[in-house]
């Protein structure tokens, strides 16, 4: 396979969201909030619990009230909204004001850190002439995120699903990503950390990888492995065999 495109997620594919102490670590700073060292602890375990960060551990339990919300919660910017400071109000925070503070937080370009290979796959799809997407199951605008890092010059074009009304792994998403990128999907390869999500992609035609959703100190060099991009000539290949 030729390949001429190729989509990406973004939560866990090329970025990664902050720890869940880290996050509430810097809404209380910016707020101005002290905390005791035990109630912090206690507080992080709460939100871990309840999966209040997005992009960070998933739930243990969606309440009832909260079910139909969460399950399409990436289709419009208000459910996503309240979904997640819906699960946010399940650790019973001292201010009820952290809850929309916590969720803005996460919106921010500091909350997120690109995988240490992403910058230079996506030069070397560049490089090669790839098209390149990103697809991503998600109730806000990243593309500011993309800039900060200094990455939005990498990318061609932007599917998102709440900007569409549609969540992976509906195949009309994939769809447009390859339209927008101008290939058919047989030569576009699906990246990205979600076997049911990412997955979808396979039905229209497009093969799809795979990298593990870990964090970033884990993960150094899962997209390189996949071998999307040939080495730079005079820079050994550390997965030739």
């Amino acid at each position: 396979m030729a390949v001429k495109g190729v989509l990406f997620d973004f939560s866990g594919t090329l970025f990664r969201i902050e720890s869940v102490d880290s996050w509430l670590r810097a809404v209380l700073d910016a707020r101005g909030t002290a905390m005791g060292r035990a109630d912090f602890e206690r507080y992080v375990q709460r939100l871990t619990a309840a999966g209040a960060l997005p992009g960070g551990p998933h739930p243990q339990r969606v309440p009832p009230h909260l079910t139909a919300v969460w399950a399409d919660r990436d289709r419009s910017a208000e459910m996503h909204r309240q979904a997640f400071t819906g699960l946010a109000r399940r650790a019973e925070l001292p201010d009820p004001g952290l809850c929309d503070a916590l969720y803005d937080r996460h919106m921010t370009p500091e909350a997120w850190r690109p995988y240490p290979d992403a910058v230079e796959v996506l030069r070397g799809l560049r490089r090669n002439g790839v098209a390149v997407g990103v697809v991503s199951n998600i109730g806000w605008d990243l593309r500011p995120v993309f800039r900060a890092h200094g990455m939005d010059g990498l990318v061609d074009a932007y599917v998102l699903s709440f900007e569409h009304e549609l969540q992976k792994p509906d195949l009309r998403l994939f769809r447009t990503a390859c339209t927008l990128l101008g290939h058919d999907p047989s030569d576009v390869v699906m990246v990205g950390d979600d076997r049911h999500a990412d997955g979808g992609a396979a039905a229209l035609g497009c093969e799809v990888r795979f990298v593990d959703h870990l964090p970033v100190p884990e993960r150094p060099d899962g997209l390189r492995a996949l071998g999307l991009v040939a080495p730079v000539e005079g820079r050994p290949d550390p997965y030739a065999s």
